[in-house]
């Protein structure tokens, strides 16, 4: 179940989030799960793969502004990175940057069951 203080024990600034959401704690509770959609993450991984950079940038840019907006910290710094080596257009290795941000996206998994 997903709750404030678990959101913040994993290190998001929930009181920035709460703010951009009128303080509506239930409000920024039910956006938080849009957030994880791991199907989204997995696409991203998938386009970076197959060097499709212009559509990984546009993959990690929206997820970028819900991760900003809910202030989910950890993986806004691993998406963050990922998206402004897009936007470089960066071919490099991102096996780091995807493992790292796996990592971080599997900690927050046991609270979205």
């Amino acid at each position: 179940m997903i709750t404030i203080e678990k959101l913040e024990q994993l290190g998001c600034n929930t009181a920035e989030g709460m703010e951009r959401c009128l303080n509506d704690e239930s409000f920024y509770l039910s956006l938080v799960p849009g957030a994880f959609e791991r199907k989204r993450y997995e696409e991203l991984e998938r386009m970076i793969r197959e060097s499709d950079l212009k559509a990984a940038f546009d993959e990690a840019h929206a997820l970028k502004g819900v991760l900003s907006n809910l202030s989910i910290t950890p993986l806004l710094d691993c998406v963050s990175e990922i998206t402004e080596r897009l936007r470089a257009g960066d071919k490099g290795d991102y096996s780091a940057i995807l493992s790292r941000m796996w990592e971080i996206y599997s900690r927050f998994e046991g609270m979205l069951h």
